[in-house]
Order: C-alpha cells, then structure tokens, then sequence
C-alpha cells in the first residue's frame, strides 16, 4: 500500500468548531474523504484532520480566519494532478477542496473566460472552440488538470515556446488572503497597472500566498489549420542538434517535443509496437530517438511553413511521418502521451524533474544524463519541450531497494547541479512542492529566499497556508509512494 500517514488529531477543538460554523456537509473528517485529500499525483499521502468543501465563498473565509485563531495548517487543493507534492498538506490540518468549483463563463467578444479555480482546462477549450478561441497553455494532464492548479504553478505545456505560460493569460484573479480577507488582484481589463502586480505574485505561488476563488483569463484566436510531423534520429545528439537547426530557421513551432532513446524504447515496449518499422529505419532495428514536431496557423502561412519543416526533416531525419489526414496526425501523438506511464517498465519508482537550460546546453544535458546512467546503473529516460528546452529527466529506481534508493538521491541531485552550472532552471512547469525542496538553495541565493520569506511572512503571519512547503527541505526517496490508481493512468 505505501507509506500513508495516520490523522493527527492535533486541532480537535479548532475541528469542532469548524464543524459547528459550517456543517458537516462542508466539513468532512471521515477516513475516506481524508485519504482522497491527502496526496497528489506524486502519491506520497500525508492524512489531514478535515477536508473542507465550502458551498459559498464566506466558508473560505470562515476557515481561513478560524485556522489563524487556531494555528492550524491549511492546504489549499483542486484536481490533485501536480507531480510535486504541492498539495498534499504535510503538517496535517485542514484541506480546502476546490474541485467541485468548476464553473465556466465564455466572454467571446473579449475573448476572456471567467473561470472557477476547479474548472478542468479541457472544458475550457471545449467552451471556447465553438467561438473560434481556445486557452493556450496545455499541459499533458490537461483532460484532468485544473486551471487553479495551473496558476498556482505557473503551467506551461507542450505549446509553451510559442503561446507562452499560464501567466502570459491571465487578466485579473479574485480570493482569499491566507488572513481570510477577500481579494482581487487586478479586473476584467487588458490592461490594468493600477498598485502593486500582487496578482502575478500569486501565479505560481504554489497555493503558498492566498486561495482563488476566480480567475479572468485570455483566449487567443484557435488555429485555422495544424500539421504533425514524427521524426526518427539515430542518436540523442541528433536529434537535439535537429531541435536546434529548426529553432534556428525562425520556424516557430508550437509543439517540437524531445524523446530519448530510453525514452521511445520505453514507450514501444508498453505499446508492444516499434514507432517506426524497420523497412522505414533502412533495415535497422535498432531504437532511436524522436522528435514530434506541429505548427499551426492560417492555411496559406502553414503551407509555406510545412515546406520548411520537410525540406528540414529530409536533411535531418533517419526516417519521418508527415499525415495530412488529421485522424493520421493525431495517432502520432500516441507516442507523447504514453510517455510518462512508459517510464515504469524501467524502474517501480522515479524522480521527476522538469529543468530548464539554455538552448545551447541541450546536448551537454542529455550528455551528462547517460553519464548518470552509467555511473549508477539506473535507467535515466529524458523527454520534453525542446522549442524552450524544458526537458523531463527522470531517474527509475526500485523504490524498495535501499543501494537503489541512496543511488536515486545522488544522482538526481547530480543533475540538479549539473542543471544550475548550464545556466539552467530546477522547474519549468511543475513548481517546487515537496520533490524540489532539497535544491532551492542550489537556484537561489540566502538573500533570494530571504526575499520569498519575507513576502510569505507579510501575507500570512501565521504561517498557516501550505506550511511545509517549498522552503522546508524534503526528501521524497526517504518515502514510499502508495498505491492507487488515478483517472489519468490509463493516459
């Protein structure tokens, strides 16, 4: 089952008095409704005393302002798809549950959606589509995700490099004070610089700064056309020299994902099919790395582009698939989106990180993950966003294995290290929670997080909001991860 934590009934007065001020259907403290807030898709549960599930927005205020009477731990949760920890509230307490606050308001003429913070970003797009409009950011758990979530870590996707962050789409967000005072950072306005930005000081934050409750957020003009294109390389090397080559033609692609040759072997083994065959590799079978590239836009400046993008694929690739057929396309994304479940048949555990580093240290990147690969015998599958050089590093090992557990601890702090000297970032997308903790001093400097704990301090003097988090070194490989099974597994 994993490691999962007993309730520690260290507020039981505080508890009560919740229950008597909201009720017990909002204030929920059976097992069951605990367990299920209790960890993230990083599956390392930490049992709260309550989960609150408040009908109107005065029941945040209540808990929030009754938690700082009380000095009880508050974490702030939506969908649960974040891969670090951020939400799982590990010094017990009280969860705010926000899920079930998922309304959706299409403004078409502004081209906003005003949105509740448990809203799924898929019901976004699918609001937006028939208006001509779509939501950018797309992260790969989209289908489940929240756009809450994605604010709070700041979201990229696979479309970042062309579209931006979640930060570059939103106008204006409403909430609570980590004091229970209501908020709203900003308005319904393209353009608004009225005061302090404390609203992009929230974006990001990790749930750490306040609790939304209502977010304006920016569509964009949906793409009249899109073309896919799979690639095969014989080497990782190539590949990313490939990446770089058409990042350098001024050819901006809105996707162009990376995957290693651990990677796209992991990935055939669990599909039990080879991406390409031989006959298409000339004969080899031996496994190769990818690229997945697509661009969108109006049809006459897609075609103009797709021309580059082949003449590009022809100079470059050992092997390339480039469907017209959109149904084609889209089935070339299967190899994408198996990626992340693929990694298991290398390993029972693994320690993701989403670094960033410079374009021109792409190479010495995967360079240094064989390396590690080597050196440690434990499986190192690298894939992600080559168009900003956002890249997933991962390290398999058998979390029940003690020499596997200690080797998985050095090296992935290696190759956070190995990241900051490459001029590089320990996060792109998915924030520091619990996972990136032991290396925030690696990325900042003491007068930096001085900086970060001053603001905490001044918005929430009780220190009661996501406590534990981000700022409080934690070591995940110390933990067994239990075992569930979340909606987005089959994915």
């Amino acid at each position: 089952m994993g490691d999962v934590s007993p309730p520690a009934q260290t507020h039981p007065a505080a508890t009560q008095a919740l229950l008597a001020k909201l009720g017990p259907q909002v204030v929920l403290t059976d097992e069951a409704a605990c367990f299920a807030a209790s960890f993230d898709n990083m599956r390392l549960s930490f049992m709260p005393e309550a989960v609150v599930r408040p009908a109107t927005e005065e029941d945040i205020g209540v808990t929030l302002k009754l938690a700082n009477d009380h000095r009880v731990p508050v974490t702030v949760r939506g969908r649960g798809t974040g891969t670090t920890g951020a939400c799982a509230p590990i010094k017990g307490g009280w969860v705010i549950h926000l899920d079930h606050w998922d309304k959706i308001e299409i403004d078409p003429v502004s081209a906003m959606a005003t949105v509740q913070p448990g809203a799924i970003t898929a019901h976004i797009n699918d609001l937006a589509a028939p208006h001509g409009l779509f939501f950018p950011p797309d992260p790969s758990s989209v289908k489940h995700c929240s756009i809450g979530g994605n604010i709070a870590t700041n979201a990229g996707g696979l479309r970042a490099a062309k579209y931006g962050v979640v930060r570059d789409h939103v106008y204006a967000l409403e909430g609570f004070l980590p004091t229970g005072e209501k908020v709203r950072w900003a308005a319904p306005l393209r353009k608004f610089v009225s005061g302090l930005n404390l609203r992009d000081l929230w974006i990001g934050s990790e749930g750490t700064l306040g609790v939304i409750t209502k977010a304006t957020i920016k569509l964009s003009v949906l793409p009249a056309a899109r073309r896919t294109f799979l690639l095969a390389f014989r080497t990782d090397e190539a590949a990313l020299e490939a990446a770089i080559d058409l990042i350098s033609q001024r050819v901006n692609p809105s996707v162009l994902e990376f995957l290693d040759i651990q990677t796209v072997a992991a990935t055939e083994k669990r599909r039990g099919q080879r991406v390409f065959t031989d006959a298409e590799l000339s004969g080899s079978a031996e496994t190769h790395a990818a690229l997945l590239v697509e661009i969108d836009g109006h049809p006459a400046v897609l075609a103009d582009d797709a021309a580059k993008v082949l003449a590009w694929a022809k100079r470059h690739a050992v092997a390339f698939r480039a469907p017209e057929d959109p149904t084609e396309a889209e089935a070339l994304w299967e190899l994408r989106r198996t990626c992340s479940q693929a990694m298991f048949a290398l390993g029972d555990a693994k320690l993701n990180e989403d670094v960033v580093v410079p374009i021109r240290s792409y190479v010495a990147l995967l360079r240094f993950t064989r390396e590690i690969r080597d050196r440690f015998g434990l499986a190192t599958p690298t894939f992600g966003h080559a168009a900003d050089g956002n890249f997933h590093v991962h390290i398999m090992y058998d979390r029940f294995n003690p020499e596997h557990c200690r080797k998985a601890e050095q090296a992935i702090r290696e190759v956070m290290e190995k990241v900051v000297e490459l001029g590089g970032a320990i996060t792109g997308e998915h924030g520091i929670g619990l996972a990136k903790s032991p290396f925030l001093t690696l990325q900042h400097t003491p007068a930096e997080i001085g900086a970060m704990l001053a603001i905490k301090k001044a918005l929430d003097p009780n220190g009661i909001l996501a406590p534990g988090q981000i700022f409080e070194p934690f070591n995940v490989w110390e933990h067994r991860p239990i075992k569930v099974t979340l909606p987005w597994d089959k994915h």
